[in-house]
């Protein structure tokens, strides 16, 4: 094909992307009147209530064309956002509704919960339609949490080439690189030239549509360096690519956790990164879109543990949330019964000076504070490669610290209130021991508890604050009632 006809092509498909961009962006009502998406959308880019209301009404009327037509208009992302506002009744009706609409951008912006719920509803000829237009990195988001049933109808109405690159991904573990990374990358040998690759990446049609590096690899296909496409853009074209690539390279063995591999991705500043197996050969990208939801997925979830509120998702199913929640609240029971039976012990001197009941509240609960922030920055600081065994002792030493400044403080406020409130001085100092054993306490259990968790390769997230608390109501008690007994307060 010659010069000249290239150029046409390129105008002539020019001008039919804009056709058929206005023609998305502007479509006509029935009226005749444009319906744009701003129509759709408030201030702040979300989906209107009387939008939503509007395609829920034409659901239940089945005007499945007015349906289109309120639809039609909006972004893959603002679509999907749809699926989640409208009820899970109604979703496998708005898919079907909407049709040619019902791609794989919008599928792969879905809400796990409500795609998977909505997957399963599908046929297995149409999921695996969606399956085999994604990358293998969503494909597996999409598949993996299909029982197994489903999987297996879906994956053999798949091409033999997508469904091998699906169960290849699905037979690593969960949450790990092998699962989340990309078999859609270019890798060439040393042996080019930086022409040599212009032309290859210039004639080959089925190398992917995006991607920011080329890995340079070696006969035994291990990655011995990358080239940035800039570099490739600007460098002459007789130099060989040994000569330009950048040797230095972040590899993710494929089977490091997916927390791991953001972390890498956050230190050391990767658009995308190699993949290799235990071999070291290349197997696969992670691009740093996928790492960015990771870093959101990962940052949601440890907060979410820490309040024992399961997956924390309002689109999870109820007897999911239901069980995630239930088994905390119960441990949280037990540990309530802990602290009750302390207070038990101490039924006489309770009675003999009513204000203790009303005080032993204000101990326990700043002392329970004073220990989930020391637990929030410790999990996090453990989340985030902060906190390792080199420096563990530091972090020990600086939250004691932080906690007696914040005990003495607290204890004299507290101290002065309850003696000029009760006129009694000796209540005045009891409550401030109190206070200032209990908070350093909870320091020192906010930190050495999570800390003890990790050694034993155990999520910190998960159940540290349920000994937390349990240390820091207990404790705090414990040491009110015990030094108001002790000091011959109550007589």
């Amino acid at each position: 094909m010659s010069d000249t006809d290239l150029k046409d092509e390129r105008i002539e498909d020019a001008d039919l992307r804009d056709e058929s961009l206005a023609a998305s962006e502007f479509p006509e009502d029935p009226d005749g009147e444009p319906e744009t998406e701003s129509e759709s959308l408030d201030e702040d880019n979300r989906l209107k209530a009387d939008y939503v209301r509007a395609v829920k009404d034409a659901l239940w009327e089945e005007d499945f064309d007015r349906v289109y037509e309120l639809v039609e208009p909006l972004h893959p992302a603002d679509i999907a956002d749809l699926f989640e506002l409208v009820d899970a009744d109604e979703r496998p009706v708005l898919a079907r509704s909407i049709r040619d609409l019902m791609g794989v951008e919008v599928i792969a912006e879905l809400n796990d919960w409500v795609r998977e719920l909505l997957v399963e509803t599908l046929p297995a000829e149409v999921v695996a339609g969606f399956a085999g237009e994604l990358d293998t990195d969503d494909a597996v988001a999409m598949l993996e949490d299909l029982d197994e049933d489903n999987q297996r109808a879906v994956l053999a109405e798949m091409e033999p080439e997508d469904r091998a690159a699906i169960e290849s991904a699905l037979s690593y573990p969960d949450e790990s690189a092998g699962r989340m990374m990309s078999r859609e990358f270019v890798a060439v040998p040393e042996t080019m030239t930086v022409g040599d690759l212009i032309d290859f990446l210039r004639e080959h049609r089925e190398l992917p549509t995006e991607f920011w590096e080329v890995f340079i690899v070696d006969p035994m296909h291990r990655p011995i360096g990358t080239c940035l496409l800039s570099w490739i853009l600007r460098c002459p074209r007789n130099i060989p690519l040994y000569d330009v690539m950048k040797r230095e390279q972040t590899l993710i063995p494929v089977d490091m956790d997916q927390e791991e591999v953001a972390l890498r991705f956050q230190k050391y500043a990767l658009i995308s990164a190699a993949v290799v197996d235990t071999s070291g050969r290349l197997i696969g990208q992670i691009t740093v879109d996928d790492v960015v939801h990771i870093i959101s997925e990962e940052a949601g979830e440890d907060a979410l543990l820490l309040s024992g509120a399961g997956d924390g998702d309002i689109n999870e199913p109820i007897r999911d949330a239901w069980s995630g929640r239930v088994r905390w609240l119960i441990a949280n029971l037990l540990t309530a019964t802990l602290a009750s039976a302390v207070i038990a012990m101490f039924e006489d001197t309770i009675a003999a000076m009513v204000a203790l009941a009303t005080l032993m509240p204000i101990v326990a609960g700043l002392g329970g504070n004073a220990g989930t922030q020391t637990l929030a920055v410790t999990v996090r600081a453990l989340a985030m490669n902060q906190l390792t065994p080199s420096n563990a002792w530091r972090a020990v030493r600086r939250e004691m610290t932080i906690a007696l400044l914040n005990g003495g403080t607290v204890a004299v406020i507290i101290g002065l209130a309850v003696s000029l409130i009760f006129g009694n001085p000796m209540l005045g100092g009891v409550i401030a021991a109190a206070m200032m054993t209990n908070i350093v306490i909870a320091g020192m259990a906010g930190v050495l508890i999570p800390l003890a968790l990790e050694r034993l390769n155990a999520d910190p997230a998960i159940s540290s604050s349920v000994f937390v608390t349990m240390t820091t109501d207990s404790m705090g008690f414990l040491v009110f009632l015990g030094l108001a007994t002790m000091s011959g307060l109550v007589g």
